[in-house]
């Protein structure tokens, strides 16, 4: 399955929303000054937006836990129900646009939209599109021990197993070679 630019976009402004949050290998919230959420627009190239404020960083950090548990969910219903709540936060005004270079794509948000709206509504409307392409399995965590970071898989075969390969991945199978030649007695 292949997802539009703009979907991939969204998903992987998503992921690294909720890799924001603490987690086992880290308790570090990587989501708690302006600065941080002015880091988060600049990498992932939100386009005008103005002077973000504390007000953005709370409604920003309060969206982490409800998307959070869509990456963990049992079924399409379960995730399905998540994100219509989700999506119904925002205000939805489909439109046609091309800026900044881009070719023709599609926003969910009003211009003008808050941070928070834009956010919301994206990133539910890829999650919707991947829950109904029959994709929910690609929405993951990293299968790393002391890792849980979600993940998107896009590869062809659905087979990627950790949020980053030269970390989680590569950890994991240098510790399993070291294994292997500790059991051959090398």
């Amino acid at each position: 399955m292949t997802f539009s630019h703009d979907t991939e976009h969204a998903l992987g402004t998503l992921v690294r929303l909720v890799n924001t949050l603490p987690g086992p290998s880290s308790q570090v919230d990587t989501m708690e000054t302006v600065e941080d959420l002015e880091k988060f627009v600049h990498e992932r190239e939100f386009s005008a937006v103005g002077t973000l404020t504390e007000t953005d960083l709370q409604e920003v950090r309060e969206l982490r836990p409800l998307f959070a548990p869509v990456f963990t969910t049992g079924s399409d219903a379960e995730a399905a129900a998540m994100i219509n709540a989700i999506v119904a936060r925002g205000t939805t005004t489909p439109r046609l646009t091309n800026h900044d270079g881009h070719p023709w794509h599609i926003h969910y948000s009003r211009d003008g939209s808050s941070l928070t709206c834009r956010i919301t509504v994206e990133c539910g409307i890829a999650l919707a599109q991947v829950i109904s392409a029959g994709e929910r399995e690609r929405l993951r965590r990293c299968e790393a021990p002391d890792c849980d970071d979600a993940l998107i898989d896009l590869s062809r075969n659905r087979s990627k197993r950790y949020c980053d390969a030269r970390t989680c991945g590569n950890r994991l199978h240098v510790a399993a070679y070291r294994e292997r030649r500790k059991s051959a007695g090398e």
